[in-house]
């Protein structure tokens, strides 16, 4: 046995689960797939050999051993934090710079309040923002070494850690004429023409597989990139989307927005390279990131919800 290659994201995975009772909880704590949180267990038990968890119907429960593993795991973790806090106070906060990778809608709502506090607490560091069309990039970025920090709605593998900042729900754009009553049917969407992202586009494919699941014909008479193009297309009249709430912002006026007949969202996560060791600038932007993000976001939801209520 070689304890050599255990890794810290397989010891936090066995953290979550025994937190969460559940392999399935464990992945949206962690902001991973499902997939993912079973591969770092079964490879931590194969590099280990022996069993960590018992699996069953009703979730996951730790073994005897699997307990005596948690403690220590517990403890390793601990400890990096404090080795991180210890060299944040010894090499000072003083300058250096944090560059994020983030997909458009991200980077446009989410980003610049959180680099205007950052900069109150810390003006000596420096922030460059790399904004993408898709979020593959944002990992490439991340797994090559050009981004310290990214922000993406795409599943992601092991290799990185993540963690939910936003669940951002897809809604319906009508034409300012348009008849529509406050709550929809999907028959009051198939009236107009629909107008979608290409197919290969991440949020086309979660669309396009939420229609699919509820049997629904998929008929797109326009594919368009850009989702600016689209909200004046729909201004001008020219059919319907169905757009994430975040990116289609800001709304115009005119356009009325409803919620989908049954809900879909996209699960925005703030992300590093696991086990990647950064600078204090870039732990200091995490910091910022999660205290006063999801704030903001939820002021921010609930300013969109009421303009959606009074269309």
């Amino acid at each position: 046995m070689s304890l050599e290659s255990v890794r810290l994201s397989q010891l936090r995975t066995l953290v979550a689960i025994a937190d969460c009772g559940n392999f399935s909880e464990a992945a949206l704590r962690l902001g991973i797939s499902q997939s993912a949180v079973s591969h770092a267990i079964a490879s931590l038990e194969e590099e280990l050999g022996v069993v960590l968890l018992s699996r069953g119907r009703h979730g996951a429960t730790l073994t005897p051993v699997g307990d005596r593993v948690l403690t220590h795991a517990q403890e390793m973790l601990r400890l990096l934090e404090q080795i991180g806090r210890e060299a944040n106070v010894s090499k000072g906060l003083q300058g250096g710079m944090v560059r994020v990778a983030s997909f458009r809608s991200a980077a446009t709502h989410i980003l610049p309040g959180v680099i205007a506090e950052f900069h109150k607490r810390y003006p000596g560091i420096a922030v460059t923002i790399m904004e993408h069309r898709r979020d593959d990039s944002v990992e490439q970025e991340l797994r090559e070494g050009r981004a310290d920090v990214g922000l993406s709605c795409m599943p992601l593998t092991s290799e990185f850690d993540a963690w939910e900042l936003l669940r951002d729900e897809y809604i319906v754009l009508f034409p300012p004429q348009a008849k529509v009553p406050t709550t929809i049917t999907w028959a009051d969407i198939e009236k107009y023409p629909l107008i979608l992202p290409p197919p290969t586009d991440y949020c086309s494919v979660l669309i396009r597989g939420h229609l699919t699941r509820l049997e629904l014909p998929i008929n797109a008479t326009y594919e368009i990139i850009e989702d600016s193009t689209i909200v004046s297309m729909v201004s001008q009249g020219l059919g319907v989307t169905i757009m994430a709430r975040l990116a289609a912002q800001p709304l115009p006026a005119e356009i009325q927005s409803r919620s989908l007949p049954v809900r879909l969202e996209r699960v925005i996560q703030a992300t590093t390279l696991a086990d990647a060791l950064h600078p204090p600038a870039v732990y200091a932007f995490l910091e910022v990131l999660r205290s006063i993000a999801q704030a903001r976001l939820l002021a921010y939801t609930g300013t969109v919800s009421a303009a959606m209520t009074s269309n």
